[in-house]
């Protein structure tokens, strides 16, 4: 599908629509675009807007666990948010906090808030994430879930060009049953998933 000059194409085996790797942008307009974004750690509306991740993950994490923010931007406020309810919290994004040693330890739980429509790799990212779990960790995703095709191309979603992968619910429950994931969808636009063990 062409749409505003850019392609969209389809996976027929999990249904997520992307970007082609020639349509993609480099990595100083990607930058560019989050320097754009006001994601302010002391913001309380922003704050309410993460919880909708937070708070079905910490029912489901066991006291004093050890988390990864992957992608966790500029203003990590979920970071934040999650050591005040007594986790331990580690940093990586590949602009902001670009540490391999985040890379080189294992997590029970990993959060992905507003960064999975940005994987120019998405399944060897969702690999990766997979690897940085320890048995029975939680990887928690947030991101605007695509709905129908009728609405893709007024999506506000869409528009941001930094955006190049818009998942369904049905592309996640493909990757969990890829990974051996367990998968559940607690609220709007969030997924939470379990690695198997643990």
């Amino acid at each position: 599908m062409q749409v505003d000059g850019r392609t969209y194409l389809r996976c027929s085996a999990c249904e997520a629509t992307f970007v082609p790797p020639a349509q993609r942008p480099a990595a100083e307009v990607e930058r560019a675009e989050y320097a754009l974004h006001r994601n302010d750690p002391a913001d309380a509306g922003y704050r309410r807007f993460l919880d909708r991740l937070a708070v079905p993950l910490l029912a489901r994490l066991a006291p004093a666990s050890a988390g990864l923010d992957y992608g966790c931007g500029p203003g990590p406020a979920l970071a934040d948010m999650l050591r005040a309810a007594g986790h331990a919290m580690t940093l990586y994004d590949p602009f902001f906090a670009p540490d391999p040693a985040a890379l080189a330890r294992t997590y029970d739980f990993v959060t992905c808030t507003e960064v999975a429509e940005h994987f120019h790799d998405p399944a060897g990212e969702f690999a990766r994430l997979d690897g940085l779990l320890r048995p029975g960790g939680w990887l928690a995703v947030m991101t605007c879930f695509q709905t129908d095709d009728a609405r893709f191309a007024g999506w506000h979603y869409r528009r941001d060009p930094t955006h190049v992968v818009f998942y369904r619910d049905a592309t996640f429950r493909v990757l969990a049953d890829r990974f051996g994931w367990q998968c559940e969808v607690p609220c709007k636009d969030v997924v939470l998933m379990r690695k198997p063990g643990g």
